[in-house]
């Protein structure tokens, strides 16, 4: 059979809400526009894409961690420039009251491209989601939603800086949830209004700057690639004049070839000592570096990593997605599947059953299994194939006498016969040299 790759998006949904991966939220209800919540494999899925993007940060010397509060003082968002500047065109339908990014649509557009009506001057509109702190209601309660978590690490710069005992150039890694109240979020899980972030601020001396910043999109473009993304579906985009943030000296996006375009997964930004002036001529605190070799006083420049959790886990989704005519699978690389060993007694008898109980006890001290006795065979391979499971692990008759089980791999179906006893290393060794 012909392979092919993930053609349209709500094949992906479909399977997703199917196999416990991720559901609309607050479905019973007629479900909430743009917001998600993760199943059982879905929170898998997040738990492991977070802790792989983890240990990758702070297993290193110059990079420390932090989880900074979601909400902040109002001046953090004035000095950040979110408050003036964090805005989308917006225009509505007169007709079917449909909301677009004029941005979005052909400079001369008066028309409604879902009905033809006639559209409204365009009006700014800000996406950070806006609350009030305390019992009143008041502009002077007012308070906001983080729309980014960068924000957190710049106003903690000086404390992780002397608490840490750091020297420039060194990193600040968070991952934490983040909120834009979006115009037209979609695209499933790419685009919404509820999502997390998973970003690094790396702090160095000006000066350094790019050398840093094409160091740090070779290091992201290489970890999406080590987490089994393939290389042919990934590219880097250049920010161009028109694109370039007014902060930033620099800008690369890593983009991913979706079924619906080439789209942005991470930003790579060289936005120079744009975030700490600002914050130091607001706040009034001295937001500089101290070189106690050279005696040099600086701000310091940055360079970010930006990439959303969520947005990774579509891209590892879509990536893996495989359909043959008669089987839809996911090709996880194993490191990332909810479940590395499916295991199952060929039918559901005492003497099989007892078997397999034993080796999934064994296997579950190294691995995360699951087992599966209900229907045929075949019906629970192809289970096990739709939620990623790399490998199925079958108790048979002939187990009983030569202990011996048959191993299947879920991308081509071969099958081998292995002892029992070796199993567990002989996983391990597959996974360990997995893509080789």
């Amino acid at each position: 059979m012909n392979t092919q790759d993930l053609k349209d998006t709500n094949d992906l949904v479909s399977l997703c809400k199917r196999r416990g991966f991720i559901f609309p939220s607050s479905e019973i209800y007629g479900g909430i526009n743009a917001c998600w919540d993760y199943g059982p494999l879905g929170v898998e899925l997040k738990r492991t894409i977070k802790e792989l993007w983890w240990r990758s940060m702070t297993d290193r010397e110059d990079i420390e961690g932090i989880d900074a509060a979601i909400l902040m003082h109002p001046k953090v968002w004035e000095a950040s420039g979110h408050v003036d500047g964090f805005v989308d065109p917006l225009v509505d339908c007169k007709k079917c009251k449909t909301r677009f990014r004029a941005d979005k649509l052909e400079p001369s557009a008066k028309k409604c491209p879902e009905c033809g009506g006639e559209l409204t001057e365009s009006r700014l509109f800000n996406l950070m989601f806006k609350t009030f702190m305390g019992p009143i209601e008041d502009q002077a309660a007012a308070i906001y939603l983080r729309p980014e978590t960068a924000q957190g690490i710049y106003v903690n710069f000086i404390n992780i800086l002397q608490s840490a005992r750091q020297k420039i150039p060194f990193g600040i890694a968070q991952i934490g949830k983040a909120f834009r109240n979006e115009i037209t979020p979609g695209n499933f899980i790419f685009r919404t209004r509820e999502f997390e972030q998973m970003e690094m601020q790396f702090f160095v001396k000006p000066g350094t700057d790019t050398e840093q910043f094409e160091k740090w999109k070779e290091l992201r473009f290489q970890w999406h690639c080590g987490i089994g993304i393939r290389k042919n579906k990934l590219q880097f985009h250049a920010h161009g004049p028109g694109e370039l943030a007014h902060y930033a000296k620099a800008a690369f996006d890593i983009e991913y070839e979706f079924p619906f375009g080439w789209q942005e997964l991470e930003g790579i930004h060289n936005r120079t000592d744009f975030d700490l002036s600002r914050h130091q001529k607001f706040s009034g605190k001295k937001l500089e570096y101290f070189d106690e070799e050279t005696k040099e006083r600086y701000i310091p420049y940055i360079i970010e990593t930006s990439a959303g959790c969520d947005r990774t886990a579509l891209v590892v989704l879509s990536d893996a997605y495989r359909f043959d005519g008669e089987r839809v699978w996911l090709a996880l690389h194993p490191i990332l599947a909810p479940y590395k060993v499916g295991i199952f007694p060929l039918m559901k008898k005492a003497e099989l059953c007892e078997y397999s109980n034993r080796i999934y006890g064994e296997l579950k001290k190294r691995f995360r299994v699951t087992t599966d006795t209900a229907g045929s065979i075949g019906k629970r391979y192809r289970r096990q194939d739709e939620i990623g499971t790399p490998f199925g692990v079958t108790i048979d008759y002939d187990t009983l006498t030569n202990h011996t089980v048959t191993l299947r791999y879920r991308d081509n179906m071969v099958q081998e016969r292995f002892p029992a006893e070796n199993l567990a290393y002989i996983i391990e060794e597959k996974i360990k040299n997995w893509g080789n």
